[in-house]
């Protein structure tokens, strides 16, 4: 596990001056990497990376060579049957000087050129400099675990693990692209088709690039496939198929040269991998929980009884006030603005977890695999009122939402039944919808947006457009699939455990397993108001039965307890300050209502409010102090 950097330059002069810029730019992720650096300078191409040691302890150094060193390669991962594909190559006539493997993707590249993608199992972002076609070649993993950013000057291209990166970088810029600014208000991140600032960009999940100084070519090599024929057969064959895939997804990642464990949050996810773990390992898991003081949020109760059930050597922490103070931290490590609250905990037990262990095993994906969101239901009980008449949702229902008065219960409902399927979704997972944030959102800036108000809207409309899907349920897993997972799921994970130099990987995402789930028939996942209800037959004779039949509650935090104590003062100074108005972002109005709404208790405004103080200080972070 690593962090990547990189450019390529416009010619190959000033040597010193690019191995002291690509210094500059390893160096602003050592947290990625705090092993060792490697660079080189070939020709054009600038390459660097840091490295957390994981396999190939003693020889597994970066950038990495192939034999007659015409190619090179920087690499963030972990390729999980690398000795499987070293075999093969080595019978292809390969010689390895390493047992990494980093030197394996290389020599793939070799033989199969960009098809070698078809064949990692694993999580990666790389880059591949050919010095003889002056081309560079980036790819990232098919759901997007491990990040990579991009930007194209001219005739150049920088690239890195994070755009705190690409910023040391002089031609890259800062300036806001308010199309993001919009999705990102719309929900809580920003999506991977965009970016907070307007020249970078993210190559997406499932896709790779090649760059050769005059173009820039980007090409989709995977995508979850819900077009299929559906699975036949008795329900338990489906679920004994489901184990077995499971525990080898599980299987497939214990393999470490260091301290290995998992988070355990006493959820079915986490349960199921801990418990697989357990069936496989020969000695105890390390796991690790995170608690809160406020009851309905603390799951300690559940992590602690699935700790006992698997004889775990099990570790928690207590969230308290003091974690507070690196709230500011958190806003650096993201780079862009990023309104999950659960980021806080994540942080805390990955830094708990690194005390123990380099490597934690995590339980993220079942829930966008086996539709483990009440979202769902909630989006199927709502659905009747699809058939009602268009002109009765947009002449009747609409307009009645409109006229209530702010803070009227019942009228974001009326809102959300008066749009189309998906329409209703979007609406749902908003964080401000599209009414409010007209309201929010100054004339200036929406001037500004040029069109691109409703971006991410439209953009996820057209991504639920492309899911081949014919059930309804698997269109929204592939959208929270290409959508939330990458953008929410798993930049928190990345960016919160790379933070604390922890690697974490996810069996549940595993590419096998997705294959194969993708095709398990959406009635087996959703089946009446029981969500997950295939994976939970295939795992009832591992996870005990009172974790496995407990009420869904997700990683939630008590942001509301946090804004309405311990951050109430802070969180509504800073939006109450004159430079947060001076930006002109904002009607006041509409902000100081908002504030004003949630003081008095009318209306539970604490995602809203968490949303508009992680905007401000990142910006705080990122613009003016730049």
């Amino acid at each position: 596990m690593c962090g990547i950097a990189g450019f390529i330059a416009s010619d190959s002069g000033r040597r010193a001056e690019r191995e002291a810029l690509l210094d500059a730019m390893c160096r602003e992720i050592v947290h990625r990497g705090p092993d060792e650096q490697g660079t080189a300078i070939e020709g054009r191409a600038a390459m660097g990376m840091r490295r957390l040691s994981i396999i190939d302890l003693a020889t597994g150094q970066q950038p990495i060579y192939n034999s007659d060193r015409t190619k090179l390669i920087v690499f963030n991962g972990e390729i999980y049957n690398y000795r499987e594909l070293k075999n093969e190559l080595e019978g292809r006539g390969y010689r390895f000087r390493t047992n990494s493997d980093t030197e394996t993707i290389i020599h793939a590249f070799e033989e199969f050129g960009p098809a070698c993608l078809d064949r990692l199992r694993g999580m990666f972002a790389f880059a591949i400099w050919d010095q003889k076609n002056e081309s560079l070649f980036l790819a990232r993993d098919r759901v997007g675990k491990k990040p990579l950013f991009y930007s194209i000057v001219g005739d150049e291209l920088v690239f890195g693990s994070e755009i705190k990166v690409l910023l040391k970088h002089p031609a890259v810029n800062r300036e806001l692209d308010h199309g993001a600014l919009d999705a990102y208000l719309t929900f809580g991140y920003v999506p991977e088709e965009l970016c907070i600032l307007r020249g970078i960009q993210k190559l997406e999940p499932g896709h790779f690039l090649t760059f050769n100084g005059r173009e820039a070519v980007k090409t989709r090599y995977w995508d979850f496939d819900y077009s299929r024929e559906t699975l036949d057969g008795p329900e338990d064959k489906i679920a004994d198929d489901l184990l077995e895939k499971l525990t080898e997804a599980v299987r497939v990642r214990l393999i470490s040269e260091v301290p290995l464990g998992a988070f355990l949050s006493g959820g079915i996810d986490s349960s199921v991998v801990v418990g697989l773990m357990s069936r496989i390992l020969d000695k105890p898991v390390k796991t690790f929980s995170i608690g809160f003081s406020e009851d309905s949020f603390n799951e300690l109760k559940f992590a602690r009884k699935a700790a006992s059930h698997f004889r775990t050597e099990h570790h928690e922490f207590m969230i308290t006030p003091d974690s507070f103070d690196i709230v500011d931290d958190l806003v650096w490590h993201f780079d862009e603005p990023f309104a999950d609250p659960s980021s806080l905990p994540t942080f805390m037990l990955s830094k708990m977890a690194r005390e123990h262990v380099t490597v934690a095993l995590s339980g993220d994906g079942g829930d966008e695999l086996f539709a483990g969101y009440t979202r769902y239901v909630t989006d199927r009980d709502r659905s009747a009122f699809g058939r009602l008449p268009e002109s009765v949702r947009s002449r009747m229902l609409r307009p009645l939402s409109e006229a209530l008065p702010q803070g009227t219960r019942g009228k974001n409902y009326l809102f959300n039944i008066s749009l189309d399927a998906a329409g209703r979704y979007i609406d749902s997972i908003s964080h401000f919808n599209g009414p409010n944030r007209r309201k929010l959102l100054s004339s200036e800036v929406r001037g500004k947006m040029n069109g691109t108000f409703g971006s991410g809207d439209k953009l996820f409309r057209e991504i639920a457009e492309t899911s081949g899907a014919s059930d309804p349920i698997d269109n929204l897993l592939y959208l929270d699939s290409k959508t939330y997972l990458p953008g929410d799921i798993l930049t928190k994970v990345d960016r919160m455990s790379m933070a604390s130099s922890l690697e974490t990987r996810s069996p549940l995402l595993d590419q096998e397993l997705i294959d194969h789930a993708t095709r398990i028939p959406s009635s087996l996942k959703l089946k009446g108001h029981e969500t997950k209800y295939i994976f939970k037959k295939a795992v009832e004779e591992i996870v005990p039965g009172d974790i496995l039949n407990r009420e869904k509650q997700g990683f939630g935090v008590p942001i509301g307890d946090w804004i309405n104590a311990q951050l109430r003062e802070r969180i509504i100074g800073d939006l109450s300050d004159r430079r947060t108005a001076e930006r002109g972002y904002f009607d006041a109005k509409y902000v100081k209502l908002v504030i004003d709404e949630h003081s008095r208790g009318r209306r539970d405004h604490s995602h809203a409010l968490w949303t508009l103080w992680m905007l401000e200080l990142w910006h705080r972070r990122y613009i003016d102090n730049k």
